[in-house]
C-alpha cells in the first residue's frame, strides 16, 4: 500500500495532490472565492476534513478546478461560494505539522467568516462540509453561541443550514479513524499532529465536548421553537482501497434528520465529476431546497418591511397636515405622538423633520 501511494502521487490525505509522482503538500489557509455574484442572498462555506485542501478536496481527479466553481454558479447563480482552508495535516511528509488543535481551526473558520462577510453580515450561511471538516464546523458554531462579541454570535444567528459529506457523529467509529490514520503514518515515517490525533481516540474530552455541545444546541433549538437548523447528512456507500467504509452509515446519519447515501468511497463522496454524477444531483437538490426557504424568508421580510414602511409613511403624512394620529398609527396606548406643523424630507431614506413641533404622551 505504500507503494501505491508513492506511485500514484497521492495517499490518504485529501491534500496531497500530486502528479509524476511528486506530492504537492502546501497547504492553502483561510477563505477563498469560488463565485461571487453581486445579487448573492446567501453564502456557501465548503470546508475540508482533516488532512483535506480547500480546492482539492473538491475537485474530481479529471478536473483542474473544484466542481462548486465548476458546476454551481450556473445552477444557483444567487449563491456566493467560499471555501476554507487550514494546515490540519495529521499526516505529513518531508515537512513540520501544524500544532494547531481542532478548537483553533474553528476559531479561525469563525473570525475569518465574520471579517470576510462584513459587507454581508446579516446574509444567510450553508455550511457544506467534509468528513472531519464537520467537526470543525460544528465546533464554530459552538464558539460562536457563546462569544461574547456579537459579531461572532452573529454567525450562528446567520446559519441556515448545513450538509454534512461523511461526517462521523459518534465517538467509537471517530477512533477507528484515528488509529487507520496514525497506522499510515506509522506506515511511511511520517510525522503527526498528536493534537489532532488526540481528538480521535476514544473518550478524548475534545471529541466529547463538540459532540454533547452540539447535541444541546440542537436541542436547545427545538425546544425554543424559534428556529431549527437545516440538516441533512451524506454517508459513502463504497469502501476505500479496500478498507471498508471509514464513515460508516451508522455513524455519518443524524438521528431525526434526513439521510442520502452516496454511491463513492469516503474519498470521492466530496468529488463530483459532471452535473450526471447521482451524488452531485443529490447534494443540488439540497442546497436549492434550502436556497429557495432563503428566497422566500428574504422576499417576506421585504414585503413585511414595507408594509410598515407604508404605515409608518402614511402616519407621518397625517402629521404633516396638521392631524394627531390616533393610538393605533402612533404604535398604542402610551407612544409618543406628534402633531403641528411639520415639514418632512427625505434624505438617504432616514425621516428628517423640520418645523415647530409638539410632544405629547397618549
Amino acid at each position: 500500500m505504500t507503494f501505491k501511494l508513492w506511485k500514484e502521487g497521492r495517499s490518504f490525505s485529501d491534500s496531497w495532490k500530486g502528479t509524476k509522482g511528486v506530492l504537492s503538500i502546501k497547504p492553502k489557509c483561510g477563505i477563498k472565492v469560488l463565485h461571487d455574484p453581486p445579487n448573492a442572498i446567501v453564502d456557501l462555506v465548503f470546508v475540508h476534513g482533516i488532512t483535506g485542501h480547500r480546492d482539492h478536496t473538491w475537485s474530481a481527479d479529471q478536473n483542474s478546478e473544484p466542481w462548486p466553481k465548476l458546476m454551481l454558479p450556473s445552477r444557483i447563480p444567487e449563491a456566493r461560494i467560499l471555501t476554507f482552508g487550514y494546515d490540519a495535516s495529521v499526516i505529513g511528509f518531508w515537512r513540520g505539522i501544524s500544532g494547531n488543535s481542532i478548537g483553533d481551526h474553528s476559531n479561525n473558520l469563525l473570525s475569518a467568516l465574520s471579517c470576510f462577510r462584513s459587507d454581508a453580515e446579516f446574509r444567510p450561511i450553508i455550511f457544506i462540509a467534509h468528513s472531519l471538516g464537520g467537526l470543525v464546523v460544528k465546533d464554530a458554531l459552538l464558539s460562536s453561541r457563546t462569544s461574547p462579541e456579537p459579531h461572532l454570535r452573529r454567525i450562528l444567528d446567520c446559519v441556515h443550514a448545513l450538509l454534512f459529506l461523511g461526517t462521523p457523529h459518534y465517538g467509537a467509529d471517530l477512533a477507528d479513524i484515528g488509529q487507520r490514520l496514525v497506522g499510515l503514518a506509522s506506515l511511511t515515517t511520517a510525522k503527526t499532529n498528536q493534537k489532532i490525533v488526540g481528538v480521535l481516540q476514544k473518550d478524548s474530552e475534545v471529541l466529547s465536548r463538540i459532540q454533547k455541545g452540539f447535541h444541546e444546541l440542537l436541542r436547545s433549538q427545538h425546544k425554543d421553537g424559534t428556529r431549527t437548523l437545516e440538516i441533512t447528512c451524506c454517508y459513502e456507500e463504497l469502501p476505500l482501497m479496500g478498507m471498508s467504509e471509514i464513515v460508516p452509515s451508522e455513524s455519518a446519519i443524524l438521528h431525526g434528520y434526513p439521510a442520502i447515501g452516496i454511491h463513492a468511497d469516503h474519498r470521492g463522496i466530496a468529488r463530483f465529476a459532471s452535473a450526471d454524477d447521482p451524488g452531485f444531483v443529490s447534494v443540488l437538490g439540497e442546497l436549492r431546497r434550502w436556497i429557495s426557504q432563503v428566497a422566500y424568508n428574504d422576499k417576506h421580510n421585504k414585503e413585511v418591511w414595507d408594509v410598515e414602511r407604508k404605515r409608518s409613511s402614511n402616519a407621518l403624512d397625517g402629521w404633516a397636515d396638521g392631524k394627531r394620529g390616533d393610538d393605533e398609527d402612533c404604535g398604542g396606548a402610551g407612544a409618543i405622538t406628534i402633531w403641528g406643523n411639520v415639514n418632512r424630507s427625505v434624505i438617504a431614506q432616514s425621516q428628517i423633520f423640520q418645523g415647530n413641533l409638539i410632544f405629547g404622551g397618549s
